[in-house]
């Protein structure tokens, strides 16, 4: 089993990776959480679990890790020393440590944050923590989702490269599209937009193994 580390374990999608990690036949979870309290919720669990703060130094958390998802965000509250320079770390790390993957949650209007003015500092953030991941040379996808909401996953999405329209999807949709590409048949070296649709989340992105950016 690979071991995958989530940052963001904590968060409200990143509880849903870990779950689905944790079922998985072909993944053991490795939940990155910020503080020491939020460790035993995992552990109780028998879920892998390590301590690390994005804001500082990352090499521990790294140790034996085979691919990364990048859930993990700061609300708004400081999005470019979490979003971004938090992102930067741990790729960097994950390149020191030859990891195989790197999975980035990020956001729809990461690639034109000057069109939403309200979230504009915070899609900036999201726009240079990408660009960092795709020079980085490391094999990546980088998933770019709707407007979030919590409603029951349905296991099917609609996947582009660019949509033209606006859209929601759900949070359990996101994670097990994330969790998906992880897997070696995945799109490598690519950067696509997901919204709630009709096409089951694996065949989405098999379809989509053309598109590289």
């Amino acid at each position: 089993m690979e071991n995958i580390l989530v940052a963001g374990a904590n968060g409200t999608t990143g509880k849903q990776i870990v779950k689905l990690l944790k079922a998985s036949q072909y993944f053991n979870p490795i939940a990155m959480v910020r503080e020491r309290e939020q460790m035993e919720q995992f552990s109780n669990q028998k879920i892998d679990v390590v301590c690390a703060d994005l804001t500082e130094d990352l090499t521990h958390a790294i140790e034996g890790v085979d691919k990364v998802i990048f859930a993990a965000g700061s609300g708004g509250k400081n999005v470019v020393e979490v979003d971004q320079e938090g992102a930067k770390r741990l790729i960097a790390v994950s390149k020191m440590a030859n990891v195989k993957k790197f999975v980035m949650l990020s956001s729809m209007g990461a690639d034109n944050p000057e069109a939403v003015e309200d979230l504009q500092d915070y899609l900036e953030a999201k726009q240079n923590a990408d660009e960092h991941l795709k020079n980085s040379g490391l094999n990546y996808t980088i998933v770019r989702p709707g407007t979030l909401n919590n409603s029951e996953g349905k296991g099917k999405i609609e996947l582009k490269e660019k949509f033209n329209k606006q859209g929601e999807i759900s949070r359990a949709d996101v994670a097990q599209t994330l969790v998906r590409a992880l897997h070696d048949d995945a799109p490598k070296n690519s950067t696509f937009e997901i919204l709630e649709g009709d096409t089951l989340i694996g065949e989405a992105l098999s379809a989509s193994s053309a598109v590289v950016s």
